[in-house]
């Protein structure tokens, strides 16, 4: 817990440090050929794209949530899960479950320590099962939504979304469905939000207008 707290105060001054600075198109973050539509378009939308059995992913967990704590109401984040590979589609399928039986918000760190620090995949229907219970996830609520048309549904839009953006690995970030920051781009994960905080500052002067 401590180590997770000392992770989460140095992301907070990380992302003030770099808050004033200049990012250029093409060198820090690349300019979408097919942009979205945002799902709200009176906000600024930033999605990160990610797979729970990515070690970046993991280690950049802490920089979002500590980030997310910061946004103003304008801004409208959100986390959606990539869908490469079948155990990539199996932990896509258990993170809108969890979203459809509203423990999201509190099972999916836990999803991540489960994975990277326990080595526990969480690729087989029962284990995710007996993980959800100890968030009061019944095994009836469980089987009522795991195969639901409303899960089935979000997974086919992520899907179309993340083939979309064209991007070919996680993590990454896209802004206002026109922007893609990753850590290559940003010049290591730790820069990631500060470019995608430059980016808000400029889709939100748009949207002032």
């Amino acid at each position: 817990m401590k180590l997770f707290k000392g992770l989460v105060s140095a992301a907070i001054m990380m992302l003030a440090m770099v808050a004033n600075a200049e990012y250029t198109a093409g060198q820090h973050y690349k300019v979408l050929e097919n942009p979205s539509i945002p799902r709200d378009t009176s906000k600024v939308e930033v999605v990160e794209i990610f797979w729970y059995g990515c070690p970046h992913c993991y280690h950049l967990e802490p920089t979002v949530q500590a980030w997310k704590k910061s946004i103003q109401v304008d801004v409208d984040f959100y986390q959606m899960p990539a869908q490469f590979s079948r155990k990539w589609q199996i932990h896509a399928q258990l993170f809108y479950v969890m979203e459809a039986t509203n423990v999201l918000e509190k099972a999916h760190g836990a999803v991540f320590e489960a994975i990277h620090k326990d080595r526990k995949w969480l690729l087989d229907e029962d284990d995710q099962k007996a993980f959800l219970a100890q968030y009061g996830v019944s095994e009836a609520d469980f089987d009522k939504h795991y195969d639901s048309f409303n899960v089935r549904r979000q997974l086919k839009m992520a899907d179309q979304r993340v083939r979309q953006y064209q991007i070919s690995g996680v993590p990454a970030v896209i802004v206002n469905g026109k922007y893609f920051v990753d850590a290559s781009s940003a010049g290591g994960q730790d820069k990631i939000f500060g470019v995608v905080n430059y980016l808000i500052e400029q889709e939100r002067k748009s949207l002032k207008k």
